[in-house]
């Protein structure tokens, strides 16, 4: 079994790559000889042998060393992929990151997922894009560095950013007890926003990212850091609205609108807060893996109008997902008296408003976007505690730009996620 010796500051400042690599394959500094093996041959370099004996971490580095994925002229700290216009295709782009100030962390990315707001904003499908753009804001990876003032975090911590990386800290949305940055009129998001500083951030699809320590999470040991990427967006955006309206409890009857990345993590996390589970889909195309693979309870087709009458007032709320035009008033039929639906979607038209069904189960229609630093941590503890992941397929960075195309025809089960430490290097 191969010991490593961990390395200092200065060597973790030269190789941060293989230094996250280490901590993924040897966190001890023991490394079983298979799983190193198995590291190599996806990230390193097959043709050096590897030594059975104590190693040091330039010797650890050299087995993962790899060329720069792409070089300017003028010497930056950062390589990722960008939209350079509204045709939203991307390419390597190299930039510089702020240096690590005393309340900073440095993340070297080892995966981001790919949400569909990313396509939007690439596109400028919702107005107000600012290119170069680099998206990203489901980002997980390991700590490098922390400025002197940060006192949750430390080198070799698996760490994780989602949607936000700064706010006011000190209005009524900031503030504790409510701890709701996503409000903040302040807030600064994970990419295509413009900082406190004037510069424009720049998101996950790229080698590393510097936030303050207010807005990185901790990744609990027991997730997957691949299968974790997406809970920062998908994860939260369907747990923040189950806690908010009380739709959480054991035994409840909860029905989720749409199997895409946002459904699929809503059937999860509400299976795993012990609830019965109905999943409202178009079509039976989805049946088989919503009920065998997903564990949803049941399946019902919205178009099937003697299934939607026999399901007629029997969950206590509804999950909807859905990002299209469609029939909010079928929806309100679903649901008991006092009962509720909850929009997490954002269809590119107005819905109509079924106000008479809503009068008459005296229903609540609500909406809700993602949650705070405080809730998106506690999403990941429990996610950790049940043993909850993302449904992924894992792609190189080059793949992008298909996995967009795929991404429009729902091609897709249920979220990309970007091998970031396998496809691009600094």
């Amino acid at each position: 079994m191969p010991r490593v010796h961990l390395p200092s500051s200065a060597e973790i400042k030269s190789h941060p790559r293989e230094f996250a690599l280490l901590r993924q394959v040897a966190p001890s500094g023991e490394a079983e000889a298979e799983v190193l093996q198995d590291y190599i041959k996806l990230y390193g370099e097959t043709s050096k042998t590897l030594s059975n004996d104590e190693i040091s971490f330039s010797e650890f580095a050299s087995l993962f060393s790899k060329p720069a994925s792409f070089r300017s002229e003028t010497p930056t700290n950062c390589i990722g992929y960008a939209a350079r216009d509204k045709s939203g295709v991307l390419s390597p782009f190299t930039f510089d990151r702020r240096p690590v100030g005393p309340t900073d962390v440095r993340i070297q990315v080892t995966h981001a997922g790919i949400c569909h707001s990313d396509l939007h904003q690439v596109k400028n499908e919702w107005g107000g894009s600012m290119y170069p753009m680099v998206p990203g804001h489901e980002i997980v990876g390991i700590v490098t560095e922390v400025g002197t003032e940060v006192k949750n975090f430390k080198p070799g911590d698996r760490a994780g950013v989602g949607c936000m990386v700064d706010s006011c800290g000190t209005c009524d949305m900031c503030a504790e007890p409510r701890g709701e940055e996503q409000f903040c009129k302040r807030g600064v998001y994970t990419y295509n926003c413009t900082q406190p500083d004037g510069t424009i951030a720049q998101g996950g699809y790229s080698t590393h990212i510097v936030v303050t320590e207010k807005f990185v999470l901790r990744v609990p040991e027991s997730l997957p850091l691949d299968a974790t990427a997406p809970l920062l967006c998908a994860g939260i955006t369907v747990y923040s609205p189950m806690k908010h309206y009380g739709l959480d409890k054991a035994g409840m009857k909860l029905g989720v609108v749409g199997l895409g990345g946002l459904g699929h993590m809503a059937v999860k996390i509400a299976k795993g807060m012990g609830m019965h589970v109905t999943v409202i889909s178009t079509s039976l195309k989805k049946k088989d893996e919503a009920l065998t693979v997903l564990k949803a309870d049941k399946f019902v087709v919205s178009s099937d109008t003697e299934a939607m009458t026999a399901a007629a007032g029997s969950l206590d709320g509804i999950i909807d997902t859905v990002s299209a035009k469609h029939d909010l008033g079928a929806l309100v039929s679903l649901i008991k008296v006092d009962g509720k639906v909850v929009l997490v979607g954002v269809p590119d038209v107005p819905l109509d408003l079924p106000t008479a069904a809503l009068i008459f189960k005296r229903a609540t229609l609500g909406g809700s976007i993602i949650g705070g630093i405080k809730q998106t941590q506690e999403m990941l503890d429990f996610c950790a505690e049940k043993g909850i992941g993302a449904s992924i397929e894992k792609i190189p960075i080059d793949y992008v730009n298909t996995a967009f195309e795929r991404m429009l025809r729902s091609d897709v089960r249920y979220r990309f996620v970007i091998d970031i430490q396998g496809s691009l290097f600094n």
